[in-house]
Parts: C-alpha cells; structure tokens; sequence
C-alpha cells in the first residue's frame, strides 16, 4: 500500500516527482511548438500564455551573467536534487514528505531544460494593468508549492507537538 500511517511510500513520492517533472517538460515541448519565442497570448484579463526564456535564476536573477549561471544551477540543482531524494527514501513524516517531492519535481523539470536546452521556458505571465510577475513555469509552481508546505508543516508541526509528548515515531 502507498501510505503507512503518516508515511507515504518512497516510491509513490518519487513517482509524484517524476510526474510533475515530466508535466513540466510537456507544457515546455506543447510552447516550443505552437508559440514562437516572445509570442504571447492573452487568456483572461489577468493572465497571458506566453513563450520565454530564463538562463536565470528566479524572477530572471543573473539572467545576464554571461553563460556561467547555466552551469552553476545545473550544479545546485543536481546537489538539491542528491539530497531531497536521500530525505524522501529517509521516508520521513507525510506532508513533509510530500513537499520534498514536489520540490524534487520543479527542480528536475528546471534540471532538464537547463541540461539540453540552456535555459527555462516559461508560459505563465499574471500581470494588473501595467504590472506583470515575472513569467513562470509549472516547475516553478511546484518549487514554491512545496516551500510553502514544508514551512507551514514546520509551524504547525511546531505548534502541535509541543503540547504532545513524542511515541518515538518520529
């Protein structure tokens, strides 16, 4: 069975990852294909599907670094990468469990693009007016996704336990 008391299997986290990193890479092929770079398509009036490319960090940070950011994140990825999947095999609680998961998803759909493309594609762009987020991609969703679960697990966690005396479990 995949769930054992507060824990998930290993294998059905690796999965989650493996699956959120290959959606990631289907919605990259689905814009390379049917958009041209810089193309942009208005959906609502808050959201355009766009076609871009990031050799940056977050938000495009060292976007202009000049080539030697690719190899870098590609390095930082692989090392988060390493360690996320020795705390998901670790099998540790469930919803923190979960959060390296999707975290580990977003950082292996990044990885790839880095690896044999050079860059990110991004297609979200929400904006106001004038005023646009910086672009974005379903990899990326999943990266703060599981951010903000791993760090409301850790105040609640905090929160809860506290008051209960510990069954040695954890």
């Amino acid at each position: 069975m995949l769930i054992i008391g507060k824990k998930l299997s290993p294998y059905a986290l690796l999965s989650i990852s493996g699956l959120l990193a290959t959606s990631d890479q289907a919605v990259k092929w689905l814009v390379q294909q049917s958009m041209a770079y810089g193309e942009s398509v208005s959906v609502t009036p808050f959201f355009n599907w766009v076609h871009l490319r990031n050799t940056g960090a977050a938000f495009s940070l060292f976007a202009n670094g000049g080539g030697w950011q690719r190899y870098f994140f590609i390095g930082i990825a692989v090392a988060v990468s390493i360690f996320l999947i020795k705390l998901i095999l670790e099998n540790r609680h469930k919803g923190e469990a979960i959060a390296y998961s999707l975290i580990l998803g977003g950082a292996m759909g990044n990885l790839i693009d880095r690896v044999f493309r050079g860059y990110v594609v991004d297609s979200f762009d929400f904006y106001w007016r004038d005023w646009h987020w910086p672009a974005f991609n379903l990899a990326d969703i999943a990266i703060v996704l599981g951010a903000l679960l791993f760090v409301s697990g850790s105040f609640l966690g905090k929160k809860t336990n506290t008051n209960a005396e510990s069954d040695g479990s954890d």
